[in-house]
């Protein structure tokens, strides 16, 4: 199979980066300080989402914008700690691509996007953060936002991600999508191709775009 686009849009954890450990550690802190059991904590989703919208869901509204700062700057700390890892395949496949043909779209807050980031040596041209939207993944905003920075009609970019949220927003987008099955099921996954990583694919810029394909 080969998907034909002319931009590619990446979600970052869970897709070029590995930030897992570091997660469960910090949010783990967060809520034995705010006082959230171990059973509220897990009726939530985490992954894919935002900060403000998983604070949302466990503190009354007065406690959020405080307990939002919280949690990032735990995040943004554990960073040089082994907080961020490459995911197999990412450096050759971003190194074959256009600065102008891809961006990266996070639910992270922009702070602690680049800290993750800078950490691997990614520096996107274009970059979408949770700070950049009125509303996150699965709303398609975090997506069309992306294609608008790059100057590429929605229906020909390509949409990469781990979580189904991701997923949803990619497809609301208009976008083809492809999942990495990095932290998901690949039988949990409904997308256009999936992959276990982006290891799995290679990469072909011509003048008419870029074309995706399975390795082998």
């Amino acid at each position: 199979m080969t998907i034909h686009a002319h931009a590619l849009l990446f979600d970052n954890d869970g897709t070029l980066v590995s930030s897992l450990d570091s997660v469960e550690r910090c949010w783990s802190r967060w809520a034995r300080e705010y006082g959230i059991t171990a059973e509220e904590f897990a009726r939530v989703e985490l992954h894919g989402r935002t900060a403000v919208e998983v604070v949302g869901d466990l503190l009354p509204a007065r406690l959020v914008p405080q307990a939002v700062a919280r949690v990032e700057q735990l995040e943004v700390e554990d960073v040089p700690d082994g907080g961020v890892r490459l995911l197999p395949g990412t450096r050759a496949f971003l190194d074959a691509l256009p600065a102008d043909r891809w961006a990266v779209v996070t639910s992270a807050t922009r702070r602690l996007a680049e800290a993750r980031l800078d950490a691997v040596g990614i520096r996107p041209k274009a970059l979408v953060s949770a700070d950049d939207v009125t509303w996150g993944k699965p709303d398609p905003e975090p997506y069309l936002l992306a294609a608008r920075q790059l100057g590429v009609d929605p229906a020909r970019c390509v949409v990469f991600e781990d979580a189904p949220a991701g997923l949803r927003a990619g497809r609301a987008a208009g976008m083809a999508t492809v999942a990495l099955a990095t932290t998901h099921r690949a039988e949990e996954l409904d997308a256009d191709l999936v992959v276990r990583d982006l290891s799995a694919l290679s990469v072909l810029v011509t003048d008419g775009g870029v074309e995706i394909a399975v390795r082998g």
